[in-house]
């Protein structure tokens, strides 16, 4: 077809133009995003089905979770899909100069992804043992490449062209699934809307300037309604072959829309913005059928389809007016790299301890190794975490925020209409508790007892110049329930009890 007569290449000129208004946008828009506790938040937008209002507010009790970014992109240890993706970003890099060449091998290397060490139940156990109380799991990532048995492609795990495909495991989101609801945790299918596999959204006749659709869906919309029956028929598999599923979190926000755009999404939409509308409320309606009380994350579209926001690698300053759930990396990247670097056990404690304190969940990420096993040092990691739990899950668990929330090193966590914890943050170095904890923006009721969670004596307590002074005994200091951080347990002054 001719460039100059196809709206789809346009003329140099307006190439040139184009690009350099996506750049402005690259440059100006995405630093200048407001953060998620500022954006627009309409109460009337909120969820009102009561079955979903009901599984939301369990959700909120739940408090950790444990993410998984796996696909056939573990096999070379690179960031996720985005390397197939022909923008110009940090973090996509390529071995090979040749951009078709390498998106070819990339998707070649479904015929290499065969994980014989897949063990889902070592998984379950050690994000059990951390205390994690659900999972979301990439059942099918940018790439297009599904971790699910699925009708609709050839290109997934358990695809003729996949070596795994053979063995009794090779249906992983079924095996993962399970093996978590086995120990008690609920379960996520992360899903992305985008699909650069598929030929329906990356049409094979024309170039893939970005992330997004690759032709126009007002010239060609009967190609559009196929992606978009494509995408209800994968989440209906996953809806329906996969057991009780509590959360669809869908990725992917550049498919959405076009009057929802805000400045966070505007940035990814290209230069033109074309109206990526994918169904929602056919895709939430059928997944509520099939699963009542679905929690439905449509990331970053704010309004009924998001009944929970999810900043991304952050925590917000001040607790945002309604559920969210910070997503973070253990280490640096989302998927497996063999090299990476992994946060210490002591920040991810004090993040958990931030983000509840601030009415949050905390959703931390594994990459899984191309051979199916989670990385020695992220099961370290998960240990030591859950050491931590052991001892202070009572302030973890089923609490909700309490202003001020924070008081320098000190977060205050609430179970509604009973007791408070301070929980004390060790600074760098700090092995055990200080010899007195002071705080001033709560008090115990006059003549209550103060404890510690892990010590069973109760710890004496005085007001000083408008401070709480909680005085640690040196046996404690000694020898310690925990490291990390120190949870002091009270009834506040003019407490109300019942929840």
């Amino acid at each position: 077809m001719s460039a100059d007569r196809d709206p789809l290449f346009p003329s140099p000129i307006r190439i040139a133009v184009a690009t350099a208004a996506l750049l402005l946008a690259v440059a100006i828009l995405i630093p200048s995003a407001r953060p998620v506790e500022a954006q627009e938040y309409d109460p009337d937008e909120r969820e009102t089905n009561p079955l979903v209002l009901e599984k939301l507010e369990q959700w909120q009790d739940w408090k950790f979770g444990f993410m998984m970014h796996w696909g056939i992109y573990a096999e070379w240890g690179i960031v996720e899909s985005w390397s197939i993706c022909s923008e110009d970003r940090s973090w996509i890099r390529r071995h090979m100069r040749d951009y078709c060449e390498y998106k070819r091998a990339y998707f070649g290397l479904q015929e290499e992804f065969n994980p014989v060490n897949f063990d889902p139940s070592a998984w379950a156990e050690a994000a059990a043992g951390a205390g994690m109380r659900y999972v979301v799991f990439t059942t099918k990532h940018h790439d297009g490449f599904c971790m699910f048995d699925t009708d609709l492609t050839d290109f997934s795990v358990t695809g003729p062209s996949t070596p795994f495909a053979s063995d009794p495991r090779a249906n992983v989101t079924k095996e993962i699934f399970e093996a978590f609801r086995e120990r008690g945790l609920g379960t996520g299918a992360y899903f992305s809307k985008a699909d650069w596999h598929c030929e329906d959204y990356w049409a094979p006749e024309w170039a893939t300037p970005d992330r997004n659709v690759n032709y126009s869906i007002e010239k060609y919309p009967e190609r559009w309604q196929r992606f978009c029956d494509f995408t209800c028929g994968q989440i209906e598999e996953l809806m329906t072959g996969y057991g009780p599923v509590d959360i669809l979190w869908l990725d992917g926000g550049w498919v959405r829309p076009i009057e929802t755009l805000t400045e966070e999404s505007r940035g990814w939409a290209g230069a033109l913005p074309q109206d990526q509308d994918i169904d929602m409320p056919r895709i939430a309606a059928m997944a509520r059928r099939h699963q009542p009380g679905l929690i439905v994350v449509d990331r970053t579209v704010h309004g009924r389809y998001e009944n929970y926001r999810t900043p991304e690698q952050r925590v917000p300053d001040e607790p945002p007016p309604y559920p969210w759930e910070t997503c973070m990396t253990m280490a640096n990247q989302w998927s497996y790299n063999p090299d990476d670097t992994y946060k210490p056990t002591r920040q991810l404690i004090h993040l958990l301890v931030d983000i509840v304190a601030k009415g949050g969940n905390f959703l931390l990420n594994v990459g899984p190794s191309p051979e199916g096993e989670l990385p020695p040092a992220a099961l370290e990691r998960m240990r030591e975490i859950g050491e931590w739990m052991a001892v202070n899950s009572p302030a973890i668990y089923e609490t909700r925020a309490i202003a001020p929330y924070k008081e320098g090193n000190i977060c205050f966590t609430q179970l509604p209409g009973e007791r408070v914890h301070a929980i004390y943050l060790a600074a760098g170095g700090e092995e055990a508790p200080p010899e007195e904890i002071r705080f001033s923006a709560l008090r115990p009721e006059p003549g209550s007892e103060v404890h510690m969670l892990g010590v069973e004596r109760a710890l004496t307590w005085r007001l000083e110049d408008g401070e709480v002074v909680v005085r640690v005994p040196r046996s404690v200091r000694s020898s310690p329930p925990c490291q990390h951080a120190w949870t002091i347990a009270f009834t506040p002054r003019g407490c109300i009890l019942g929840r």
